[in-house]
């Protein structure tokens, strides 16, 4: 008998030697999978439950088991689950009496990186009402047409965002759109304040029946997508979507014991999804900034015992070029969840803050295919997987970069690229994974629909990425192709910058792209344009223009004067040359310019001055 369990065990030791050897990821690959059915299970009890069990109905619960548990850190000041969910009760009961607000009423939240955000959206969930997440650096035209997308008539503010809410307010009140401020009464007319009503209201729990008609399909949320430059695209996200997301903490590894640090903008899918429904998925404790500060981040997770943050690629660059010191290891942060970091930045971040398990993310808000580096692998944003291609079925197909489009075969197919080739990612559009679009913009959704990809009358979501598949099943982000590009952690749609640069009276055409700068992550903005017969550019003006209609992150950082626009066959504005050549004066021979921040002006690119941009002294 011992001698048969000698052998049994000897035999199971050289298997897990030969799979361990043979198949390195083995164990790592059944995991995942293993938690991946194991959240697929509760998800289709989640669908299948009368009523609907959301992401608001689980904080409910989590309030109700552990109410005295930490929820919220913020600016010194702690909020337990108890404390949201009964301030969260206070809320809806105001909004749905002030307001008139009813199941399905769609809000605008136009707040701050702050736990206002977070009770006001429970409150409004458990109405059966969206909400529309507004990036709180968007103002004029570009507020003015968030509303539009998804027709809310309702606003929450608060104090912060008062000065951006007057500008807009009388076409506010042209469309009929009521404006509430969660701020002691102050004399605004055409504003109403809430603060004291708040205080007084009945914190006691809200009738489900409230929201009895909310399903798994329903709107949850719309997040506005393509940067919010001009003209922002409200990405449709349903309480499917939102569970979907709020799963990708325990595909990482958190536990309900661990502590989450969120210094990303809660209008983002990053900060809303992956952190804050996550958190309420997991029951933890989140620490929430109103922005991110890399000298402050490292003394926060000390406070605060932080075991899981989230990153760009952005602050983890900042990360790594704080000073170092002696205990830049004495932390407790044992994951990292997030997307965009450079392979260099990687290493050096494990080098400098130690063995903290990067879990790099591939996805799109209104995509239906992502990616989860579950082995921590450097440089990978993610690892294929039979299961994964099974339940969200995707295909790399060949792209002609010139034309901008997919290559395609004689019957008018696209074409698969090969194992290690570079090819457009895609998503096939089923019913477990669909792709909504975005509100009110049936142009744009139609635009990223892909249609006869392997054969005739199929459906594919278009990322607009170019990625490639390694030999073994890693996924790598190589390129962002088409009309957007990422600057500072913000997707920025350059048609909707070419049409704000064209507002100026001195620019005929204006043709955008983005430009890699030694030392930054992304790419920074640049244009192209063409001048009117007879003008020069007024370098201020433009200067001010830019300022007053673009988010920061989204103002082109160069400018290149040609005296004509080059077009393909089919007159789109060839880029690729443009991307190519950059902003170096000993190459580009056209009249070039940079933002001069200091000066506020678009000053004369010199090799002086490109030497200073790319060592860092001017920043960008």
């Amino acid at each position: 008998m011992l001698v048969w369990l000698t052998v049994v065990v000897g035999g199971l030791l050289l298997l897990l030697l030969i799979l361990r050897t043979s198949f390195p990821y083995w164990a790592d690959d059944c995991a995942y999978v293993l938690r991946s059915l194991l959240l697929a299970v509760r998800l289709v009890r989640y669908k299948r439950s009368k009523p609907f069990y959301g992401l608001v109905d689980h904080f409910v619960a989590a309030a109700r088991r552990h109410p005295a548990k930490t929820f919220l850190h913020f600016e010194g000041e702690r909020f337990s689950y108890g404390e949201v969910e009964r301030r969260s009760n206070r809320v809806a009961r105001v909004l749905r009496l002030e307001a008139g607000l009813r199941e399905g009423d769609v809000v605008a939240l136009f707040l701050g990186n702050e736990p206002n955000v977070v009770w006001t959206w429970l409150g409004l969930a458990k109405l059966g009402c969206p909400v529309a997440l507004l990036n709180f650096n968007i103002r004029a035209k570009s507020l003015l047409h968030c509303f539009s997308c998804c027709g809310t008539k309702v606003l929450v503010t608060s104090a912060e965002m008062q000065d951006a809410v007057a500008e807009v307010l009388p076409a506010l009140r042209e469309q009929g759109v009521k404006v509430y401020l969660l701020t002691e009464t102050q004399n605004i007319q055409g504003i109403t304040f809430l603060a004291d009503k708040i205080s007084k209201a009945s914190d006691e729990p809200l009738s489900r029946d409230l929201r009895a008609n909310v399903t798994v399909r329903s709107t949850a949320l719309y997040i506005y997508t393509s940067g919010t430059t001009g003209f922002p695209k409200a990405a449709i996200i349903t309480h499917e979507r939102m569970w979907a997301a709020s799963f990708v903490q325990f595909l990482s590894g958190v536990t309900q014991d661990d502590v989450f640090y969120i210094n990303l903008p809660l209008y983002h899918s990053s900060g809303f999804l992956l952190g804050l429904t996550g958190a309420i998925e997991r029951g933890i404790s989140v620490v929430l900034k109103r922005k991110f500060s890399a000298s402050q981040f490292w003394d926060d997770c000390r406070e605060h015992n932080v075991t899981v943050m989230q990153y760009i690629g952005e602050t983890m660059r900042y990360l790594c070029n704080t000073p170092k010191k002696e205990n830049e290891k004495d932390h407790n942060v044992r994951i990292a969840i997030g997307n965009g970091i450079r392979a260099d930045i990687w290493s050096e971040f494990l080098r400098r803050f130690g063995d903290i398990k990067v879990k790099e993310l591939y996805a799109a808000t209104e995509g239906n295919i992502g990616f989860i580096n579950y082995t921590s692998k450097v440089g990978a944003v993610g690892r294929g997987n039979f299961f994964h291609r099974l339940i969200f079925p995707h295909r790399l197909i060949k792209f002609d970069i010139e034309k901008e489009e997919p290559v395609r075969n004689s019957q008018g197919l696209c074409i698969e690229a090969a194992r290690g080739e570079t090819g457009l990612l895609v998503g096939k559009v089923t019913q477990r994974s669909p792709f909504v679009g975005y509100a009110g913009n049936d142009q744009q959704t139609e635009k990223k629909r892909l249609r006869d990809v392997l054969r005739k009358g199929d459906l594919y979501f278009n990322t607009g990425d170019l990625l490639r598949f390694d030999h073994d099943n890693f996924v790598y982000f190589q390129d962002r192709v088409g009309d957007t590009f990422r600057w500072k952690g913000e997707n920025v749609a350059t048609s909707e910058v070419a049409d704000i640069l064209t507002m100026i009276p001195c620019i005929l055409e204006a043709n955008v792209y983005g430009v890699k700068v030694e030392g930054n992550e992304g790419r920074a903005g640049m244009a192209a344009i063409t001048l009117k017969e007879g003008q020069d550019l007024d370098c201020a003006d433009a200067y001010e223009h830019v300022f007053n209609y673009l988010p920061a992150y989204a103002r082109p950082r160069f400018i290149r004067i040609q005296p004509c626009l080059e077009m393909t066959g089919t007159f789109k504005m060839k880029k690729t040359k443009l991307v190519n050549e950059g902003f170096n004066p000993a190459l580009v021979r056209d009249p070039l310019y940079y933002l001069d921040v200091a000066k506020r002006t678009f000053a004369p690119m010199t090799e002086e001055a490109y030497a200073a941009i790319t060592c860092g002294a001017i920043k960008v």
